[in-house]
């Protein structure tokens, strides 16, 4: 009875983290020169983990978020629509905030590159990024101020990267 039991536990959770969904988005710039990748997976606890490895950029301080629409094609990035909103308002200073899109502003180091981690405590994978019209990870030139509306003026779209995309 007790390996019974101990078998269908392990079977139970092996099931449940087999499923989290995941999904990985490769990273262009303007001129179509792949700069990277975004994976971002549901967790047990419930909060989603984002894995950046980014190259190629601006030294300096950088917004990088989750935006609504699964496009990259359009002039300046547009085309990916504003962040995943949800029924919250932007950024991590503002009562309701932060939506589930917005993300930490990111570091690039002097040697062009991003590796780095973070938890997003409001979006859910399949949710919010592999719906009916997917979703886009797009890197701006400026830093999110963590308040204005609706974006955090965070300056032109420099870079984008749809999920689920084929990185050929």
């Amino acid at each position: 009875m007790k390996f019974a039991l101990t078998t269908a536990v392990a079977c139970g959770l092996m099931t449940s983290a087999a499923f989290a969904a995941e999904t990985t988005a490769p990273v262009m710039d303007a001129e179509g020169a792949e700069v990277g990748t975004v994976t971002v997976q549901d967790t047990e606890s419930g909060v989603a983990l984002a894995k950046l490895s980014l190259s190629n950029l601006p030294a300096g301080g950088i917004a990088v978020h989750l935006h609504e629409t699964g496009d990259c094609s359009g002039d300046g990035f547009k085309s990916a629509g504003g962040h995943i909103a949800g029924d919250r308002e932007h950024g991590v200073l503002t009562a309701g905030g932060p939506h589930p899109g917005d993300m930490p502003n990111v570091t690039v180091g002097s040697d062009g590159t991003v590796e780095q981690e973070m938890f997003l405590p409001f979006l859910n994978v399949e949710e919010h990024l592999m719906d009916d019209d997917g979703a886009a990870f797009v890197i701006h030139g400026g830093q999110d101020d963590y308040s204005s509306q609706p974006s955090g003026d965070a300056g032109d779209r420099i870079a984008c990267g749809v999920f689920g995309a084929d990185p050929a």
